[in-house]
C-alpha cells in the first residue's frame, strides 16, 4: 500500500488508515476478539497507520489497539492519538452512551488544553498503548477552547515534538476554519479533517486543502461516509451524527444511482474522493470488524472512471 510523508516530518502514513473509535465500543459493544481481528485484518491489508484517542471508549480504544499491535515491529507502523480530554476517575455507575460509547462510566472526561494537561495526556496514552512514543499527536476538538489550544496546547505539542516524544503534531476537528488557522499560524505538520472532504461536503476544498498544499503540510481525511449516509443511503441513515435532511438524502441517493450505472459502489467513490487532493496523505476509515476493514481495502483498489467524478461533482454542488 502506498505511503505518504506527513508534512516536513519523518513520519510516513499509508494511504488508508485504521480509525479505532469503533473498537472502543462506539455506539455498541465490540467483542474483544472481534476488535483484535479487525486490527489483524488491517495489518494483513497493508494498513500501517492506526488512529485512536483517550475519548474513544474512555481509553478502551487505546488499550485494545496497543494490545493488538504489541507484537508487531514498532518501526513498521504509525500510531496517532489526541490530547485535550483528560480521563479522571468517575462514579463507576451507568454507561458512557451519552458520549457515544458503550462502556462503563468508570471515568469522566475533563477538557484540558494546558501545557501540563497536554503532557499528562500523552503520558497516560503511552501507558494505555504500551508504547514508547506516539507518532502523531492531535489537539482533539478544540472548537470551544481556541485560546487555550493556540496559547498553551499547541506550544506544548511543539515541545514534545522537539523532545522526540511525538513525531508530528497538529489538530483534529470536524470544521475547516480553525484547521486552516492552524496551518497558517503554527508549524503544525498535519491536520485531521473529519466530514468536510466528502462527496456531500466539499468545504475543505475551499481554503483548507489549498493552504495545506501551498505550505507543504498534510491533511488526513476522516468521516468520508458522513457518519454512514454515503456508505448506505436510505431513509433514516445518519448524516454527521444526526438524521440526514431530505435534500441531502436525495443527493446521496442520486449519487448512488450514478455510481450504480457505472458499476461502482458509492462507498468506493466516497472513500477514494479525498485521494484526488494532493495534500491528502491518508484516508481514515473507522472500522469495527475484519469484514469492514477488508471491504475498505477492496474499495480503495477499485478503478473508477474519470467521467464518474465529473457526474458526482455536479451532484456535490447541490
Amino acid at each position: 500500500m502506498r505511503r505518504n510523508k506527513i508534512g516536513n516530518s519523518t513520519v510516513g502514513t499509508t494511504e488508508l488508515s485504521f480509525g479505532a473509535a469503533g473498537i472502543g465500543n462506539l455506539f455498541t459493544p465490540v467483542d474483544p476478539a472481534a476488535a483484535r481481528a479487525a486490527v489483524d485484518a488491517a495489518w494483513e491489508a497493508g494498513i500501517r497507520y492506526f488512529d485512536t484517542a483517550p475519548h474513544y471508549g474512555l481509553g478502551l480504544s487505546e488499550r485494545r489497539l496497543g494490545e493488538a499491535l504489541r507484537e508487531r515491529p514498532r518501526d513498521a507502523y504509525v500510531i496517532s492519538s489526541k490530547v485535550g480530554r483528560l480521563l479522571e476517575p468517575g462514579p463507576g455507575e451507568g454507561d458512557d452512551l451519552a458520549h457515544g460509547f458503550a462502556v462503563p462510566a468508570d471515568r469522566h472526561r475533563v477538557w484540558d488544553f494546558s501545557a501540563d494537561g497536554v503532557r499528562r495526556s500523552i503520558e497516560d496514552s503511552l501507558v494505555r498503548l504500551g508504547t514508547d512514543r506516539i507518532d502523531i499527536a492531535y489537539l482533539h476538538d478544540p472548537d470551544d477552547h481556541a485560546d487555550d489550544a493556540f496559547r498553551h496546547g499547541y506550544p506544548a505539542l511543539e515541545q514534545l515534538r522537539s523532545e522526540g516524544v511525538v513525531g508530528a503534531i497538529g489538530a483534529g476537528m470536524n470544521q475547516t476554519a480553525m484547521l486552516t488557522r492552524f496551518l497558517r499560524d503554527t508549524d503544525a505538520d498535519v491536520v485531521l479533517c473529519a466530514g468536510r472532504c466528502t462527496l456531500l461536503d466539499r468545504s475543505a476544498l475551499d481554503a483548507l486543502l489549498p493552504e495545506a498544499q501551498a505550505r507543504g503540510r498534510s491533511v488526513v481525511v476522516g468521516g468520508v461516509f458522513n457518519s454512514g449516509l454515503l456508505a448506505d443511503p436510505r431513509p433514516g441513515a445518519p448524516y454527521d451524527y444526526g438524521a440526514a435532511p431530505a435534500g441531502v438524502l436525495d443527493r446521496a441517493l442520486r449519487m448512488k444511482d450514478v455510481c450504480g450505472r457505472r458499476g461502482v459502489p458509492l462507498r468506493a467513490a466516497a472513500l477514494q474522493f479525498p485521494r484526488r487532493q494532493p495534500a491528502v496523505a491518508s484516508v481514515l476509515v473507522g472500522t469495527r470488524s475484519a469484514a469492514e476493514v477488508r471491504d475498505a481495502a477492496e474499495m480503495l483498489r477499485l478503478d473508477i472512471p474519470e467521467a464518474l467524478w465529473d457526474e458526482l461533482a455536479e451532484l456535490g454542488e447541490g
